[in-house]
């Protein structure tokens, strides 16, 4: 099926052939939906804290946050062009004249052009916009005045503009504030500058970004990298990966062959969110913390954020002492029958782990091997908030492959959600993944664990898509908080949903959280 040429693509992209055999057979035998058991639910797989253990697993984080190099993790490449999508619907239909404006309604749905033109002078760019039209002897008030909305869109969205529809969503203007407006991805510096701090008062952040835009991102810290290191007395490491083209995957067409270009080549498709696992691989940290780019509040509204990534850093580094304790004496087969009982006990409460009937039949020396082996794992805290009807994933107890529970977020994509049964449990979830985790990958000497090692290869996704009017069969490696991280050891925390505020539209940037007092 491949020619020279096709081989010489695959080894410039540092593709085995190995892999696309496999990546070909997973076409043809799909993936299998993952089994809900239940949804995980405060006090049977969620902990709900209450006031006086926030405060001691704050403490606790605080106490140790000096003598730890704590990373935050930005994946940080997504475009901003969906964040405009309604704009681009609007502006097609306004210039066939199929939708008529009013410009006074103020009944307007939140999520309509309407509503956006209505607010236009609250978003955080506006005054850049206005600024930028003054340059070009254009009033932005006349432009809304005399209906020209299509105009109004090409400036916000194009090169003789703001260029939005070009940009990542890190680079745009999310927050006014009287010094003057910031992108989220300065936001995101404000947080890691309050909980990532190390003893040198260091802060580190990376972001996952795309090789066009790099300049950009340089350009903007170059600016203001200063000002918020003043302002916070912090020293900020800002560093930057890309997705690998290794970990793009072949697309093929509905025969399961490879998809091929006008000109004959292979088209690869990039592997989704999963294929961030091996840039996160690469960070050197003992606490990494993981959140969306798009989930950025104001300052006036910070400190709760701030106070539950303190909660479950904390809580991981209280649940991570316990257990490197029980594996150094495992190592120096220095553990009693009664240390045994005791780390068994802890991880049933705190790490929510069954056993099966067999454990109970083991000589010691047994027990202390299977507890090894399911202890040896990389740690993580996921904070989970109220289900209030956004889309995405839930945390769940899953059945696995060896008839065991474990806890897991699911996407719906993962679920046969034409299964009844499943798609009962799939609605009963009380609780919504933010993606706020926080992450130990390191073992108990302070090595790092190969996390490819602890991935669930099954949970890939495929779907269809289309390119100049052909259908292609596209997928998906397992998502990095979801398969990619299965046979990590998981605790859920209830969050407050004040601490999840996503910016999926502009309109969202309307909305009062993300709005001056």
């Amino acid at each position: 099926m491949m020619t020279n040429q096709d081989l010489k693509q695959i080894e410039e992209k540092g593709i085995s052939p190995h892999v696309i055999e496999k990546q070909i057979n997973n076409f043809k035998l799909g993936f299998p939906y993952i089994k809900l058991f239940k949804p995980a639910i405060p006090g049977d797989g969620i902990f709900k804290f209450r006031d006086k253990e926030n405060s001691f697993f704050q403490d606790y984080f605080k106490t140790s946050l000096p003598d730890l190099t704590v990373v935050k993790f930005v994946p940080a490449s997504g475009a901003a062009s969906r964040m405009f999508k309604h704009l681009f619907e609007f502006q097609e239909k306004y210039r066939l004249g199929k939708i008529s404006f009013s410009g006074s309604d103020p009944d307007a749905g939140c999520e309509t052009a309407q509503f956006f033109f209505i607010n236009l002078s609250k978003l955080a760019f506006y005054s850049t916009l206005d600024k930028l039209l003054k340059e070009k002897n254009i009033d932005i008030n006349k432009l809304i005045a005399d209906k020209d909305f299509n105009a109004l869109i090409e400036f916000i969205l194009n090169e003789n503009g703001l260029n939005y529809a070009n940009l990542p969503k890190a680079l745009i203007l999310f927050h006014s504030y009287p010094g003057g407006a910031r992108t989220s991805a300065e936001e995101h510096l404000v947080e890691a500058a309050n909980y990532t701090y190390d003893k040198n008062r260091i802060a580190r952040i990376h972001f996952t970004i795309s090789p066009e835009h790099q300049e950009r991102f340089t350009e903007l810290f170059h600016q203001v990298k200063t000002k918020y290191e003043n302002k916070y007395n912090v020293t900020f490491s800002i560093s930057f990966s890309v997705q690998k083209p290794s970990t793009d995957i072949l697309a093929v067409d509905e025969d399961n062959k490879p998809f091929r270009n006008a000109e004959g080549t292979l088209l690869f498709r990039p592997g989704g969110h999963g294929a961030l696992l091996e840039n996160l691989n690469e960070i050197e940290a003992d606490l990494v913390f993981i959140k969306n780019i798009d989930n950025i509040v104001p300052d006036r509204l910070k400190n709760e954020t701030f106070n539950y990534k303190e909660l479950i850093g904390g809580f991981l580094l209280w649940i991570r002492e316990k257990l490197f304790d029980f594996l150094k004496k495992a190592e120096n087969e220095t553990v009693s029958a009664m240390d045994i009982e005791e780390i068994k006990q802890f991880v049933q409460t705190n790490l929510m782990l069954s056993f099966p009937d067999e454990f109970y039949d083991l000589t010691d020396k047994e027990k202390i091997k299977y507890l090894v082996n399911r202890l040896s794992r990389p740690l993580r805290v996921c904070g989970m908030v109220k289900n209030e009807g956004e889309p995405g994933g839930g945390p769940f107890w899953v059945t696995n492959d060896d008839n065991q529970h474990s806890l897991q977020i699911v996407e719906s994509s993962q679920v046969d959600l034409k299964d009844a049964q499943q798609k009962a449990i799939w609605n009963s979830a009380t609780h919504f993944n933010p993606v706020d985790l926080v992450c130990s990958y390191r073992d108990h000497h302070g090595n790092k664990f190969e996390l490819s090692n602890f991935m669930d290869e099954k949970t890939g996704f495929i779907s269809i898509k289309s390119i100049g009017g052909r259908n292609l069969k596209a997928q998906e490696l397992p998502g990095l908080w979801n398969g990619s991280m299965a046979g990590w050891l998981t605790i859920f925390v209830e969050v407050p949903i004040e601490t999840f505020n996503p910016v999926k539209t502009v309109n969202d940037l309307l909305r009062k959280e993300h709005l001056p007092d």
